[in-house]
């Protein structure tokens, strides 16, 4: 594979601590980054993505599709120019599993009514 067919990208997670860098290929898809986030995950973290899923990837402003490849995202990256991309990272559980319910209270309510009649 070509040298210039590779991209150096590293990881900035929400405390400013970071994955990587490593180098992937131009057909890597996002949704390969993102399984290499969450097995290289460091451990002690706070926030911890249970599945790939639960990870966005942001870059330039824009939050990467899973579909898309290294290639197709690399211009909104610029030139690098040998640099490294820094993507940044976001941790979004799903809804399901962090939702807290609200306790509904079913208990039949008495209506007080102070009025009177004269």
């Amino acid at each position: 594979m070509p040298e210039e067919d590779l991209v150096d990208i590293k990881f900035r997670l929400y405390d400013g601590s970071d994955i990587g860098p490593f180098r992937y290929s131009a057909t890597s898809t996002v949704d390969m980054l993102k399984q290499r986030i969450v097995s290289d995950w460091p451990k002690g973290k706070t926030i911890v993505p249970k599945a790939v899923n639960e990870v966005k990837l942001i870059s330039s402003g824009k939050i990467l599709e899973n579909d898309k490849t290294v290639g197709q995202c690399k211009v909104p990256f610029g030139d690098a120019a040998g640099g490294i991309i820094i993507m940044h990272v976001v941790v979004q559980p799903s809804l399901t599993k962090t939702k807290t319910e609200k306790k509904v209270d079913d208990s039949p309510r008495k209506i007080v009514c102070s009025c009177s009649i004269l």
